[in-house]
C-alpha cells in the first residue's frame, strides 16, 4: 500500500549545473548520488530529492518542495546571507514579518525561488 511507502520530491532544473551548485553551496545539501544526469540528494534529516535536466523547469506556480525547520527565523537569515531572495505573496489572513508569513492555521513559513525559478517553502517544524 502507499501508505506503507516513502516518498520523495523530483525537482525540475533548467541547467543541471547551476542547480547543482546551488543545492550545494547555498543550501548546503550534498549530493548522495548522480547517475545518467540525474542528481540525488539526502538531507541529515534522512529525506532524499532528485533534481533532473529539463526544459519545463521553474513553469509551476506552486510549491514544489517545502522544508521543514527547527529555527525558521535563522534559516531565512542564513538563506539571505547567501543572496536568496524571498517572496511574499497576497495572502487572505495571512500577516507578513520579514519575508515570514504568519499562517492562523499552519504556523509559519516562507517560500523563495531555487536557481531555476521553482517555488521552495521552509516553514517551522514546531508550528507543525
Amino acid at each position: 500500500m502507499l501508505s506503507d511507502s516513502r516518498v520523495h520530491a523530483n525537482i525540475p532544473a533548467g541547467d543541471i549545473q547551476r542547480a547543482r551548485r546551488f543545492y550545494t553551496e547555498t543550501l548546503g545539501v550534498p549530493v548522495a548520488d548522480e547517475h545518467d544526469g540525474l542528481l540525488i540528494f539526502k538531507t541529515d534529516g534522512g529525506t532524499t530529492f532528485m533534481v533532473y535536466e529539463t526544459e519545463y523547469a521553474g513553469q509551476a506556480g506552486h510549491t514544489i518542495a517545502q522544508w521543514h525547520v527547527d529555527d525558521l527565523d535563522a534559516e531565512v537569515k542564513n538563506l539571505r546571507s547567501k543572496g536568496v531572495e524571498f517572496e511574499q505573496y497576497d495572502l487572505p489572513g495571512v500577516s507578513w514579518s520579514d519575508g515570514i508569513a504568519s499562517i492562523p492555521t499552519m504556523g509559519r513559513a516562507a517560500w523563495f525561488k531555487d536557481s531555476e525559478g521553482n517555488i521552495m517553502c521552509l516553514d517551522d517544524a514546531a508550528g507543525m
